[in-house]
């Protein structure tokens, strides 16, 4: 009984190494996504970028992942009266740049 116990603690552990590791992956694309597409050209992060569109530095801190996912397919549909404009992004980049954003707190 303690045996599977401890067999089962180690997989669970095991599983959420992995996801980290992925995750950690994930947020790295979206970073290079978010520099390759020139969001810094209207967005700051920090001290990079340009102050025309909000500071997105605690984006994360304000918005959930799904949410920033919605915004970045669409920003029409999430707030007709938004100034940006649609992106063509793939879905593995929404999935990374959400990630990345997701991270900023």
């Amino acid at each position: 009984m303690i045996a599977r116990s401890v067999l089962l603690v180690a997989v669970v552990l095991m599983a959420s190494c992995v996801q980290a590791q992925d995750g950690g992956a994930l947020v790295a694309r979206g970073r290079i996504v978010f520099r390759d597409q020139g969001c810094y050209g209207c967005h700051t992060v920090g001290v990079t970028g340009t102050p025309i569109a909000p500071d997105l530095s605690r984006i994360g801190a304000k918005r959930d992942q799904a949410y920033l996912a919605r915004w970045l397919r669409d920003p029409s549909l999430q707030r007709p009266s938004a100034h940006m404009p649609k992106i063509q992004l793939s879905e593995s980049e929404v999935e990374g740049l959400a990630a990345y954003l997701g991270s900023l707190r």
